[in-house]
């Protein structure tokens, strides 16, 4: 049985708690490997690792610091192949998407490349009498993530890449149910050039979690998961002073106007409800049809490509998708689908007891589509996260704007259409954070921002882009005077001063 260690201070660490959490195989439902999940003191030596690290790393240049990433893409893109093939075992997509899943992380290491750019400040000459003003944006020291199992590539880059270029080191606690990854990660960045203790990953459960949330030396955490959990972390993190970005779960819609280009629209609704087995966060899991016509016809021919979708084990190049990730995620997934029914909703296709010859015992399931799904079910209102796409019929556009603005997540949405005017509209208007237009699933790319509203979120500051270079750093102003001579002096001064 293969064993996951921890990656502490540049190598590799093998764990002393004797507790363990078995790393699945999704596509034939048996135990691949163990992962360590670490004590407190394991969590502590991460921290210690990192506090070292962190005075020769924050004062490496940001030139210096950017070529070790430069040369971090390098290694990630040499060793692509095996990454996806290392993600796909454990978490279940396909290779084509743990590649994509890759690359959209690797996007965000580009733009923390160019990390000298981001983080000039600002600079007012004669701001007063002699008086220069101006600011710097500085590092914060140890930081850190924890994220989710669905995408364990991209979501620890998004984090450690923009953490690091500004000076700050990383310790990661990253899902226990897909942790390899994240370890070769760590790996490379060391290969990369990176000093010893700039980027640690510790696995680990809820003890991990609080280790970190509560550690005194840790001043920011970022995290993604389902919102109960996200709370959780906001709220523990912040009574600990640290700064805190907590990203939880969704509800997207789609919203379908009556001139949309149905023939996209049902390509997109495809990929976007149904790939990666429906495990993302941006996926798109509700559609809504303005109009009864627009609805027949989006109804019919979205059974119609769904039977044309393969389900199959993750190293199938044919596959649309492949399994969900674990036993307990393929139950609950099953049981929503069930709460639908229970609930009135119909169920036009069900994908529940989907076998593939061969895997049996894999945790697949097969595409489900449901109709006439009413705001009042709760197979509407909470996330379903898997393979299963709902289809709420509005009579206008302003009950089809109504539905996302008022649900509960706001993370993000998209309209299809080819009125310019109410495609405008609708982004202006709508109560959700992220807004696609014929864009079914609208994560920004790496120099802009992503963010939800609402329950998708908490605090105050999104991830990457230029809001990720503020999170993770401080901003500092200096205020400066340079007499003429040693003979110039002012009288004293008991009143606030001005630059008058």
């Amino acid at each position: 049985m293969r064993d996951i260690d921890h990656f502490i201070d540049g190598s590799t660490y093998v764990g002393t708690s004797g507790r363990f959490s078995d790393v699945m195989d999704p596509n034939t439902g048996e135990v691949q490997a163990r992962v360590q999940l670490a004590t407190v003191g394991e969590v502590d030596k991460a921290v210690q690792g990192a506090q070292t690290a962190f005075e020769e790393w924050s004062g490496t240049n940001p030139q210096r610091r950017a070529r070790v990433l430069f040369e971090f893409k390098r290694l990630v893109e040499a060793n692509m192949d095996e990454l996806a093939h290392l993600l796909s075992s454990e978490h279940g997509k396909v290779i084509a998407d743990a590649k994509g899943d890759i690359q959209r992380g690797l996007e965000v290491i580009e733009f923390a490349c160019g990390i000298p750019h981001a983080l000039k400040g600002e600079y007012t000459w004669g701001a007063g009498p002699g008086i220069d003003v101006y600011s710097m944006r500085q590092p914060l020291g140890v930081v850190a993530g924890i994220t989710p199992f669905n995408f364990p590539a991209m979501i620890p880059m998004w984090m450690f890449g923009v953490a690091i270029a500004v000076g700050n080191t990383f310790v990661l606690k990253p899902s226990e149910r897909d942790p390899s990854v994240p370890v070769r990660l760590a790996e490379l960045m060391i290969q990369a050039g990176a000093p010893k203790g700039v980027l640690n990953v510790v696995h680990g459960d809820k003890a991990a979690v609080d280790a970190i949330l509560t550690h005194p030396q840790v001043h920011a955490v970022s995290f993604v998961g389902s919102s109960d959990i996200a709370h959780y972390v906001y709220r523990t993190g912040a009574e600990h002073g640290k700064r805190v970005q907590a990203m939880g779960g969704a509800k997207n819609h789609g919203i379908v106007l009556p001139d949309a280009d149905m023939d996209q629209v049902i390509k997109d609704l495809s990929g976007a409800a149904f790939g990666s087995a429906g495990e993302r966060c941006m996926a798109l899991p509700v559609v809504v049809p303005v109009g009864q016509k627009t609805a027949d016809e989006l109804r019919a021919r979205m059974v119609a490509e769904i039977e044309t979708l393969r389900v199959g084990v993750s190293t199938d190049a044919g596959a649309h998708y492949g399994p969900v990730v674990n036993a307990a995620h393929k139950a609950r997934v099953e049981g929503w689908i069930q709460k639908g029914v229970d609930e009135g909703a119909e169920l036009v296709v069900d994908g529940r007891g989907f076998s593939l010859q061969g895997h049996e015992k894999g945790y697949f399931i097969g595409p489900s589509l449901f109709d006439h799904v009413k705001p009042t079910m709760d197979s509407y209102r909470e996330e379903i996260f898997g393979p299963v796409l709902q289809i709420m019929r509005a009579d206008s556009f302003e009950e089809a704007l109504a539905l996302p603005s008022k649900h509960q997540y706001g993370n993000g949405v998209a309209i299809f259409t080819q009125n310019g005017r109410a495609a405008r509209d609708f982004a202006a208007r709508v109560n959700v954070g992220m807004v696609g237009i014929n864009v079914p699933i609208p994560v920004p790319v790496a120099y802009h921002t992503f963010g939800g509203w609402k329950r998708s979120a908490f605090g105050d500051i999104n991830q990457h882009g230029m809001e990720g270079v503020r999170f993770w750093t401080k901003t500092k102003t200096v205020t400066a005077r340079w007499p003429d001579s040693e003979l110039e002096h002012s009288d004293s001064s008991f009143v606030i001063p001005t630059m008058a």
